[in-house]
């Protein structure tokens, strides 16, 4: 998000040009001097389109905060959308033509304009052809839009000519810009169940981008061309030595053509092998004997000074290397010539990738043990590669990336390894939810694929408590749930689905806070299971506006009924009646209800005023709402119905482990924020989670997490202590003052505006 607004807490903050003319700068450097062609194309790109965004800022035609912020262009058009909730003024839906329609314009005779491709799918044969796709199911939606003459195609065969008609007067002033019919595709959709990090064909283009390694390659020439080389050029300058290992000093005949020879052969192999450079530096042994070979061959004889350099660089190859053809020699020059033999990580790769290339593209791979399986026979005997070579634990990551299971497979195997990359992964299982509720099978298969490229518009940067565009606004849908029956099966449906994705998080992944794209899933089947429940986002501290939308106070009032009396309570100071006993919430700037009660309590547990905007000020009063309103773990518990697989103790110590890991990342650490708001949240996870627990569990997690924090590092045990003593002082029945001590004694939070004391450990530990 963008950290360039300046602004107070009672006024909408001017958006400066600072953050978008900052990324257009490091695309441009990116951009003309990355090495690599293809990221600097890339960079390219993203240079258009920053420019794209500073150009509509400057003239009007791009409104920065708005939940329209393109000009001409209503709510529902998906907007192309860059880092920070940018919009560049272009339509994701637009652009010039894709192949799929370019093959529809040739097929059928047409103009190569959109308008004349929509005037065409609304002709007979091209409703007929519309038809084809809804039935087979073989197609692709990338972008919502793509969705809208289908859903006009399936209204029609309904006999809903009214609500079709409607649509199309809709659509119609946006036909010669948009994308309104989707890409035909070689399969259908498969499984909702079975989900994956990346395609095969993803997969199978990082591997064919491999690029040599520079180090191993160099090292494999100097093993494979050069020492080959140099042992050549040695055995010729022996030749030249008299019985007390002088050398240069006696030439047997023929030994000057051997030189011109040696000499020619160097030039053709320097010329050819570029990637080790060491026998070009003089000082190295190699050198020598060359530079003083080719002084010989052109008759100018060498000096003293190189007459004593070229001894030495003589015998010590000798000593080290031994005689050329001595045992100890030949042993040497055996094994380097089994390391050169090895298989380079590129050339696994490739074959890696062969195996990838006959997986279907568009999905995952269910077995992929097989593609990173030992080099085989047949394969050696093809490639060159030695029989039985191991693919590199390096490919095998990337392979793996692939994997095609249910979301529980996937943790377990540890291709999910966080809360965001299982967020990215769940609208499908969401989207098969969603479909239940709509009667037709073509309509639910349209409405799944929907759905899933709907989740994958991106966020827009939102001010005055606007929301992101919903997915029953855009009209084509709007048309569609007309005809959805939302009721028995379909809301069991998504109960169910909503506990298992709760569950998926919660014992997943116990010791991180819920990203936004998982709460938007969650309210999702919540809504469409008919529980209402209140979801809060995480809040960016640069665009805070100083207050909270009405869920979060409904959402402390659930933690409220779930922790009143708890531990949790008592550690963080709060007054849940007084919290429960809030009631004032009103409508502010005609968009959303507030609670004036609930940000002033925010802002008094932050001891921030009002008056004044920072970042970090901002930080403290967010992270006090997130306290207070547990960040959904509460709504996820006492709501949704989750609980944990192990028990509520093996979650805190999950949470645990995690922050003894997030504290040894605190050391040398030159950018230590973002680890101790991690830290913190993982600190307040844990305790939600003993707060569900009896006081006698309580204590005996406090004992053994003294136990475990004394075998740490002393800078780890140094950071942690004074939290864990706050723990066993609330255990103790204490209670901590105003700014959160109590002696040695710290309540742990995340946010600071005046330096953290976990970052800050020169302080003795207690005991």
């Amino acid at each position: 998000m963008p950290a360039t607004l300046a602004m107070s807490n009672n006024e909408t903050p001017p958006i400066g040009l600072g953050y978008a003319a900052g990324q257009l700068a490091a695309a441009l450097v990116t951009a003309a001097t990355h090495e690599d062609a293809a990221t600097r194309r890339r960079a390219g790109q993203r240079v258009q389109r920053w420019h794209s965004v500073l150009a509509g800022m400057t003239d009007g035609t791009v409104t920065v905060g708005s939940r329209t912020p393109v000009a001409g262009l209503p709510a529902w058009v998906t907007p192309e959308v860059v880092r920070g909730g940018f919009a560049t003024g272009a339509a994701a839906a637009g652009g010039p033509l894709r192949d799929h329609e370019l093959a529809v314009i040739e097929r059928m005779g047409l103009p190569s304009q959109r308008s004349a491709l929509f005037a065409y799918y609304l002709s007979e044969p091209g409703m007929t052809e519309l038809y084809a796709i809804l039935d087979s199911g073989r197609y692709r939606i990338e972008v919502p839009e793509e969705a809208a003459l289908p859903a006009v195609a399936w209204l029609l065969r309904a006999d809903d000519r009214d609500r079709a008609t409607e649509l199309v007067d809709t659509l119609l002033p946006y036909a010669g810009q948009l994308r309104f019919a989707p890409a035909s595709a070689d399969e259908r959709a498969g499984d909702p169940e079975i989900v994956w990090r990346e395609t095969a064909g993803h997969v199978r283009q990082t591997l064919t981008a491999k690029k040599p390694n520079p180090r191993i390659e160099s090292m494999r020439e100097a093993l494979t061309v050069w020492n080959p080389f140099a042992d050549d050029l040695l055995a010729l300058w022996c030749q030249s030595a008299d019985d007390t290992g002088r050398v240069g000093y006696q030439f047997p005949p023929g030994w000057k053509n051997q030189a011109v020879a040696l000499l020619d052969r160097y030039r053709r192999l320097a010329a050819t092998h570029t990637w080790c450079s060491k026998h070009r530096k003089p000082k190295e042994n190699m050198a020598i004997l060359r530079g003083a070979l080719e002084k010989y061959v052109a008759g100018t004889g060498i000096g003293s000074r190189e007459a004593r350099l070229l001894q030495h660089a003589v015998d010590s190859m000798l000593r080290r290397r031994g005689p050329i053809g001595s045992d100890a020699h030949t042993a040497l020059r055996e094994r380097q010539a089994a390391d050169a033999a090895r298989p380079t990580h590129q050339a696994l790769a490739v074959l890696v990738a062969g195996r990838v290339a006959a997986q279907p593209a568009e999905t995952g791979i269910a077995d992929t043990a097989q593609a990173i399986a030992s080099v085989a026979s047949d394969e050696a005997a093809e490639t060159g590669l030695p029989p039985g070579a191991a693919i590199p634990p390096s490919i095998a990551r990337v392979v793996r990336r692939a994997q095609a299971g249910t979301p529980e497979e996937l943790i377990a195997a540890g291709v999910i390894g966080s809360a965001e990359v299982l967020a990215t992964l769940v609208p499908q299982l969401s989207a098969a939810t969603i479909a239940v509720s709509y009667p037709d099978p073509a309509l639910q298969t349209l409405a799944a694929a929907h759905y899933r490229a709907f989740r994958n518009r991106r966020s827009l940067l939102l001010l005055n408590l606007e929301h992101q565009v919903r997915i029953h606004e855009l009209p084509w849908i709007q048309a569609l749930n007309r005809h959805r029956r939302i009721a028995g099966t379909a809301n069991k449906h998504a109960a169910h689905t909503l506990r298992r994705l709760g569950g998926l998080v919660l014992n997943g992944f116990p010791a991180t806070v819920l990203p936004n794209p998982m709460i938007t899933e969650l309210a999702t089947l919540s809504k469409q299971a008919n529980i209402e429940l209140p979801w809060v986002e995480e809040l960016a501290a640069d665009i805070f506006m100083g207050t909270f939308s009405a869920k979060f106070l409904h959402a402390a009032k659930t933690a409220a009924e779930l922790l009143h009396g708890s531990l949790y309570e008592r550690y963080y100071g709060i007054d849940y009646a007084a919290v429960s006993a809030i009631d004032d919430t009103r409508r502010r700037w005609r968009i959303a209800r507030t609670s004036t009660t609930f940000d002033a309590l925010c802002h008094d547990r932050a001891s921030n005023p009002t008056s004044r905007y920072s970042v970090a000020a901002n930080g403290m009063v967010i992270e006090q709402a997130q306290i207070l309103t547990t960040h959904n773990l509460a709504t996820l518990v006492a709501k949704a119905d989750v609980t944990p697989a192990k028990g509520w103790d093996s979650l805190a110590q999950q949470c645990l482990n995690r922050i003894v890991e997030l504290a040894r990342q605190l050391d040398h650490n030159p950018r230590p924020l973002r680890t101790v708001k991690d830290l913190a949240y993982a600190w307040r996870h844990m305790l939600f989670y003993l707060s569900q627990t009896a006081p006698a569990i309580q204590r005996r997690f406090v004992t053994d997490a003294q136990s475990s924090l004394n075998s740490q590092a002393d800078h780890v045990q140094l950071r942690l202590q004074p939290a864990l003593d706050g723990l066993s002082h609330i255990l103790d029945g204490g209670s901590f003052d105003q700014s959160g001590t109590a002696g040695t004694a710290r309540r742990l939070l995340g946010w600071s505006t005046n330096g953290h004391w976990l970052l800050q450990p020169n302080r003795p530990a207690k005991g």
